[in-house]
């Protein structure tokens, strides 16, 4: 043996494990083994990783640190780190591809109820052909969702009802941002609609992104791709409007209360950073009131002013609501709609000039 392992230069030991494994199993004992230890210290317990893939296989479009966050808010223990939980998912086939990250600049207003996004996502089909227009509203600070409707149409509406129903139980945010379609702008990028002009009767600053740049709307864009993933896109067919409205229902408490939210914190939900605005939604509203020295005019039921022998068209958002013109040092005179420039005219030339809103 000491001969024979010289000529093959292994060890003593060596030779003896070969020959033992030979005689126990003849050439299949021969054949090389696998290298990998019997126990792990560091190995994650079967029960942990059954419970990180339960997680997932509930919510198939979360990744490793949402599972984690969601698991920590949950009180459990031993947790694993959000890079473990990825590998444990890979490694049961429950995620394929690693996600991609998208490079943006964020923005976040210091406090709840500064500033509300509101949007509706793309229409989809119900069974029968008519189309579900979600509507969705989200908290800037808090990233929280304070209206989420399964809604026939975009009307004027049937956005006020619900935003009625909104401020009635959270209250009045200071300002509201959305694009410039309708029913809160219109396609030739005049701000004012009769929503927009409710809502400045309501003391709410409105805000329009710029035209054709749906990143100034990015939380509730984000919003709705994830709506999309985790209700919308999970059943081929939806039935009827309530039973859209009982899986909107469902997703918005598990979004605001249980799911982490990653741009607040591992394990903050949207609900541990909102709070109710101290503005409640007023019984009345008070009739607009202008300095002194400016001349007031009602808006008549053709959209229109006459004010020097001239007539001037103010706009149809504005119907039958007092405007008044402030004059300015070149001669012109600005309209205005509680504390809003609406229109520059020029008593000269009799020409109308649209004062942009667009921040």
């Amino acid at each position: 043996m000491s001969e024979l392992c010289c000529r093959f230069d292994v060890s003593r030991k060596t030779g003896y494990k070969w020959l033992g494994r030979f005689r126990a199993e003849g050439e299949g004992g021969l054949v090389d083994r696998s290298r990998r230890p019997w126990r792990s210290a560091y190995r994650t317990p079967r029960e942990v990783e059954e419970l990180v893939c339960g997680v997932r296989e509930a919510h198939p479009v979360w990744g490793g640190r949402k599972i984690r966050g969601f698991l920590l808010r949950q009180g459990h223990e031993g947790v694993p780190a959000a890079s473990t939980i990825t590998q444990i998912l890979r490694r049961r086939g429950l995620i394929t591809e690693p996600s991609k990250r998208r490079g943006f600049e964020r923005f976040e207003r210091p406090e709840p109820n500064e500033l509300w996004q509101m949007d509706f996502k793309g229409w989809f089909p119900l069974g029968d052909g008519r189309r579900v227009h979600p509507l969705g509203v989200l908290d800037d600070h808090s990233r929280y969702n304070l209206c989420l409707a399964a809604c026939p149409n975009q009307r004027t509406a049937t956005v006020q009802g619900l935003l009625q129903a909104t401020f009635g139980h959270y209250g009045l945010p200071q300002a509201m941002l959305m694009d410039n379609g309708s029913p809160w702008g219109n396609a030739r990028g005049q701000p004012w609609t009769p929503l927009t002009v409710w809502m400045v009767d309501l003391g709410i600053e409105v805000i329009h992104s710029a035209p054709f740049h749906p990143q100034t709307a990015g939380k509730e864009e984000r919003f709705h791709h994830t709506l999309g993933l985790e209700v919308i896109d999970t059943q081929p067919t939806w039935d009827s409007y309530p039973q859209v409205q009982v899986a909107f229902d469902q997703f918005r408490a598990l979004y605001n209360h249980h799911r982490p939210h990653e741009s607040l914190g591992e394990t903050i939900a949207p609900v541990d950073r909102y709070q109710p605005s101290p503005r409640p939604y007023p019984d009345s509203i008070n009739p607009p009131a202008y300095p002194d020295h400016w001349p007031t005019r009602k808006v008549d039921i053709n959209a229109g002013i006459s004010f020097g022998g001239t007539r001037y068209k103010i706009g149809r958002a504005f119907k039958r609501c007092t405007v008044g013109l402030a004059p300015q040092p070149n001669g012109t005179w600005t309209i205005h709609y509680r504390h809003h420039p609406i229109r520059t005219i020029n008593p000269n030339n009799t020409t109308v000039t649209h004062v942009p809103e667009h921040p």
